[in-house]
C-alpha cells in the first residue's frame, strides 16, 4: 500500500494574505489578524485591550470601514465599534459579551488550472491514504474528490474526512483513503491543551484504518505552527510543545497495543530542527526519506525550491511498518520549479507560477502489508 501526505493549499478558496505573490504584505496582516482574535475575545475590554484592538484595526485597514484588502470585520448584533467624524473612532463594546462578530480574512478563488493539476498530482500519486493538509473543510474536500479525483466514473477516495480544528484562516487537516482501507474509528485532538494552552494549531486527528489482512493501521496527520508569521521563539517553542504532544499521542497508542502507526504532514521544520526533536528523536519513529530505496530525485526538500531546508513534509513510520517499506519517494511535478519553472521536470499544463498544484511536493512510502 502506498501512504502519503500533500499540503493543497486550499481547494476553491484561499486567504489573500496566504498568497505568496502578495507575501510581503500579508504576512504583517496575519500577524495583526492572529492577534486581534485574541483580544477580541477576552471578556473586559480594558482601556489597553481597546488601544490594541484600535492599533490592530488600523494595521488591517478597518479603522475606518468593515472591508479592506486582506480583511473584513463582521459586526453581526451589537457593535465592536463607533466611527465618528466629531469624536473619531473608538471601542464602545465592553468586552466579548456585549457585541457579536469577529475579524475574518478575505479570500480568493484558487486559480481553476492550479486546482486541476492539484487533482492531477493526486491521481497520479495514486496514494491509498493520503493526508490532506490545508482543506477548506469536508464538503470542499469531498466535492474535489467527487468532481475531479475519478476512476472509470467512481470517485478514487469513497472516504474523505476533515475535522475543523483551531484556525481560523479555513485550512485543516484531513485524509482521503480507498474502499481498500476502511475507515474505522477516529479521535481529534483539537482541544488538547499542556499548561500552556491550547497544544495545535489545527488538530492531530487519529484515523483508524482496518487493513486488508485484519490489522489495524493508525494515521494522525499534522500542520504544525507556521515559520511564516509571529516571532521566532514563540513559534520554535509552540512546534516543541505539538511535537511533544504528537509523540505522547504516538506512544499511547503503541502502549494499546497498536503497532502499525504513520505520522504524516507538513511539520514546518527541518529533520535536524530542535522544536522537532521530541518526535523525531525522542520517538522510535523512521522518517521514509532516511529508507534506502527512497528516491528524492536529487533534492532532499518538499516546499518551494526543495533544498535541505526546505524539508518540512513528512511520513513518519512506526518500526513495524518501517521495516516493511519497500520504496518511496517526492513527486514534484505539480510544484513550480524555481523562479521559472525548470528545477524540474514540471506538468505541461503549468505555464506560470499560478498554475502549480501546489507549492509543496507530495511525499510518500511504498509498505507490503
Amino acid at each position: 500500500m502506498r501512504i502519503g501526505t500533500y499540503n493543497v493549499e486550499n481547494l476553491f478558496n484561499r486567504a489573500r494574505a496566504l498568497d505568496q505573490r502578495t507575501w510581503s504584505a500579508g504576512r504583517p496582516a496575519l500577524e495583526a489578524y492572529e492577534q486581534i482574535c485574541e483580544l477580541l475575545e477576552e471578556p473586559l475590554y480594558t482601556p489597553d485591550i481597546q488601544a490594541g484592538i484600535l492599533r490592530l484595526l488600523r494595521k488591517l485597514d478597518l479603522l475606518h470601514g468593515d472591508t479592506a484588502k486582506f480583511a473584513r470585520l463582521r459586526q453581526n448584533r451589537g457593535r465592536l465599534l463607533r466611527r465618528s467624524r466629531k469624536d473619531g473612532v473608538y471601542v464602545v463594546a465592553k468586552g466579548r459579551g456585549d457585541w457579536i462578530g469577529w475579524v475574518e480574512l478575505t479570500t480568493d478563488r484558487v486559480d481553476e488550472q492550479g486546482m486541476l493539476n492539484t487533482a492531477r498530482v493526486i491521481h497520479d500519486v495514486g496514494a491509498d491514504i493520503l493526508g490532506v493538509i490545508e482543506a477548506e473543510n469536508r464538503i470542499a474536500l469531498k466535492r474535489f474528490t467527487d468532481a475531479g479525483l475519478l476512476v472509470e466514473g467512481v470517485p478514487r477516495y469513497p472516504q474523505v474526512m476533515v475535522v475543523d480544528g483551531n484556525d481560523e484562516r479555513g485550512i485543516d487537516v484531513g485524509v482521503l483513503a480507498t474502499g481498500a482501507y476502511p475507515l474505522v474509528g477516529q479521535r481529534s485532538h483539537v482541544d488538547d491543551t499542556d499548561e500552556v494552552g491550547r497544544v495545535f494549531s489545527r488538530d492531530c486527528p487519529e484515523y483508524h484504518f482496518a487493513t486488508p489482512g485484519g490489522g489495524r493501521l493508525v494515521v494522525l496527520v499534522n500542520h504544525l505552527k507556521s515559520k511564516g508569521y509571529g516571532g521566532k521563539l514563540a513559534s520554535d517553542a509552540t512546534r516543541r510543545r505539538q511535537a511533544g504532544r504528537i509523540a505522547e499521542i504516538y506512544r499511547d497508542l503503541v502502549a494499546g497495543g497498536i503497532t502499525d502507526v504513520a505520522v504524516v504532514g507538513d511539520l514546518n521544520d527541518t529533520p535536524e530542527s530542535e522544536p522537532l526533536a521530541p518526535l523525531l528523536l525522542g520517538t522510535d519513529l523512521r522518517d521514509i526519506s532516511t529508507h534506502p530505496s527512497f528516491e528524492d530525485g536529487g533534492r532532499p526538500g518538499t516546499y518551494g525550491y526543495c533544498t535541505a531546508r526546505n524539508k518540512i513534509d513528512y511520513v513518519l513510520l512506526s518500526p513495524s511498518l518501517f521495516a516493511r517499506v519497500t520504496g518511496g519517494g517526492i513527486f514534484r511535478k505539480g510544484v513550480w520549479g524555481g523562479k521559472r519553472g525548470v528545477l524540474w521536470p514540471i506538468y505541461d499544463t503549468m505555464t506560470a507560477a499560478v498554475h502549480a498544484g501546489s507549492d509543496h511536493a507530495c511525499i510518500y512510502a511504498d509498505i507490503d502489508l
